[in-house]
Parts: C-alpha cells; structure tokens; sequence
C-alpha cells in the first residue's frame, strides 16, 4: 500500500511538471485566497493580543469609575447624546474617604496635560509629554511596574512632594547614557527629582504609553490649572471574588455623593477591566468574519480554477489512462492518482498562502504596533480549507478519469 502511494505521489509531481505553468498559475490562485485569510487572521490575532495584553496588566481584580461607561442612550426609539457631569475633585476626595470596602485601595489621578515640554540639562523635549497627578496608588491599581528606582510612598503624596516617575522613552530620548534616577528635570518651571523609571509598554494605536511623567496629585493641580478637570478613580480588590460586591458599593457611594435620587439613573460610569477587554474583543470578530467571507469569495474562484485543470489534465491523458487500465488498473486506483495529485496542488498552495499572509499580517502588525503573535488557528484553518477545496475540486476529475472505458480511453487521439 505505501509502494503504491510513493508511486501515485510520484506519478504526480511528474504530472505537475509536464504542466508547470498552469499549476503555477492555479498555484497562485489558491494562495491569494490563503493570503487574505491568514493575513486578516493574523492581524486580528495581534490586535486582540494587543488589547488583552495592555488591558489584562490591569488586573481582573481592578474597576474603574469613569465620566461615561458609553456615549449614546436609547430613549424613545432615538439615540441622544449622555451629558454626565465630570468627576470634580470634591467628588473624587469624598469618593476615597467615604469608600471603606475591606481589602481594597483606591488610586486618584487625572491627566494635566498630554503637550508638556520636559527639561533636563540644556535638552528638552518635544511639546508632546503626557503629565499625569497621581497618587501612591495609581502604578499598581494601573499595572505599571518600575524597571528601576521606585514608585510614589504616601510621605511623597502628603508632603507634595517635587518628585517624578517616567516613562521608559525617557532612557532612550532626554536622559540616555545617563542613570535617570536622582537627575532632576523640569516641568514649567517646576523641578522635579526622578525617584523611578516604569517598565516599557509599547503603544496602542500609535499613542505611546512610554512618553510620560507622573507627578504627585496636589503638585500637578498647582502647575496646571484649567476649568472642568475631570478626574479618574481606579480600585482594586485584593480578592477577586468580591469584585462584584465592591462594584456595588462603589456605585452606592458615588450615587450617594451625587445625591442621586433612587429613580435617578447613575450620571457616571463604571468600567471593569475584564468587560472592557469583552467589549473590545467582540468587536474585533466581525473582521475574523470579514476574512472569512473575501476568503472563501477568492477560494470559490480558486476551486474552480483547480477543477478546471484537473478536468484538461484528464483529457489529456485519456490515452495514458487507458493503458493503465488495460495494464489491470483498478478503478480506485486511478482515482487516488487524480485525487493526489488535486491535493498536492491544494497544499502547495495553501502552504504559500500561509507563507505570505504570515509575513503580510506580521508587516501589518509591526506597522501598528501590534503584538505580533503566530496564528495558530489560522494557519489550521488555511490548510483544513485548502484540504477541502482540493476535495472539492478533485472528486469530479478523479471520478471522470475512474469511470472512463479503456477501450474508449485508448482509441483517443
């Protein structure tokens, strides 16, 4: 049987080369419809690693309460617009003091601006410094880790503190070839001590998270003052099992500062991490499904491009099949020779499909700084699907070329 199957795999290579240029050419075919497929695939695939990753350093244990959980209402059968008031700092403080949920911390920050200039020496950077205030919760409630030095301590928040922690691209940028820690740089005028570095993060949809600085809350309000600063609360619960009781609570004790009525929706958001990844995630299945639909359009021109010549190989060995069953050929037999020779084709295509939608989606994903990952289930799901259309495109050929008289076969010029 293994003599048999080295000798039809044989017989079709020597098929293919005798025809190179239509089998290259529907070669080709199929791998278009591979490359769309995997191409896609493997760019969704590095987004959703983006996202989990970014957003999974959070902690499935940690919420948010924002100014908005989403942008539009149903009301009436219309859509309108949320106006939800921002989260004063008043709010923000009574929300800390007043929400005593055991084994939890509670992180305060906002963001004073995302257009700073940062000084150090006779260097300054770009006007495109993200300043956030912070509190000695905010890099643990937010998954960030120091790659050197150390984070905020409750003496340096109480004490307003003139101290920094940067981003990683400060190492690279304003204080490369030097220890940033203990340097001092500048913020407007003001001088800040760099006590920690934080560990690098990438980007996301091209924003940097590297190219920032935090500073002590009460100092950053006193450098940039503006109306209307909306500020962010972050808690974390040590034991994830009570995440939702903790949920609960907070939202009872902003309602409760908020003075809400109990008839009265909540006018502010509160946004798990784990739903928030969800959320995100689901959206990116529709372009799963849209690779699939422009793959199976290309495939579906692919199959028949393969049918059609394995039909006019057929033909053009009608004679040689012939011989082969006047020689004692059964019909089985001359149907796993056609039926190979189709799957060879379709795996030397779907194996090119795979090879250039790897590097397609791998060019794409470093372009958006994406978190490249190897697509597993769509280099499965390319070869299940050129497995299939060589299946598909084979069984009419191979049934042709099975059913035909030797007589009929060799009387055929």
């Amino acid at each position: 049987m293994s003599n048999l199957l080295k000798e039809n795999i044989k017989i079709a290579f020597g098929s293919i080369k005798t025809q190179i240029l239509r089998t290259s050419l529907t070669i080709i075919i199929i791998a278009i419809g591979i490359t769309a497929l995997v191409g896609i695939l493997t760019v969704v695939s590095a987004l959703e690693n983006t996202i989990s990753s970014d957003f999974a350093s959070m902690g499935a244990n940690t919420f948010n309460i924002n100014r908005y959980e989403n942008t539009v209402k149903q009301q009436g059968g219309d859509e309108r617009e949320i106006i939800n008031p921002i989260i004063s700092y008043p709010e923000a403080v009574a929300f800390k003091n007043k929400y005593n949920f055991p084994l939890s911390q509670t992180s305060l920050s906002f963001k004073a601006t995302s257009i700073a200039e940062v000084k150090f020496e006779a260097q300054k950077t770009d006007p495109e410094i993200s300043v956030i205030g912070v509190d000695e919760y905010f890099v643990t409630n937010s998954g960030l880790e120091t790659s050197s030095g150390r984070n905020f301590n409750n003496f340096d928040i109480s004490n307003n503190n003139y101290v920094c922690v940067v981003g990683s691209d400060f190492e690279k940028g304003l204080l490369k070839d030097v220890n940033p820690i203990n340097k001092t740089i500048s913020i407007r005028g003001a001088r800040f001590k760099v006590i920690g570095v934080l560990k690098e993060k990438g980007s996301t949809f091209g924003n940097s998270q590297d190219l920032r600085v935090l500073i002590p809350i009460q100092v950053a309000r006193s450098l940039f003052t503006a109306p209307n600063i909306n500020y962010n609360l972050s808690v974390m619960v040590n034991n994830k099992e009570f995440l939702e009781q903790a949920t609960d609570n907070a939202i009872s004790t902003m309602r409760s500062i908020r003075k809400l009525s109990p008839i009265k929706d909540n006018n502010f958001g509160v946004v798990r991490s784990d739903d928030l990844i969800n959320r995100i995630l689901s959206i990116t299945q529709y372009l799963g499904w849209a690779s699939w639909v422009i793959g199976i359009i290309t495939i579906l021109g692919s199959s028949i491009a393969l049918m059609n010549i394995m039909i006019v190989s057929v033909t053009e060995r009608t004679r040689e099949i012939g011989v082969r069953k006047a020689l004692g050929a059964k019909r089985s037999t001359v149907a796993i020779q056609f039926f190979i020779e189709t799957l060879l084709i379709g795996q030397l295509g779907g194996l090119a499909g795979i090879i250039f939608g790897i590097l397609i989606g791998y060019g794409i994903a470093s372009a958006l700084s994406f978190a490249f990952v190897i697509p597993w289930g769509a280099i499965f799901a390319a070869f299940l699907t050129s497995f299939i259309v060589a299946i598909v495109s084979g069984l009419y050929p191979a049934i042709k070329a099975a059913v035909l008289d030797p007589i009929e076969a060799l009387r055929y010029e």
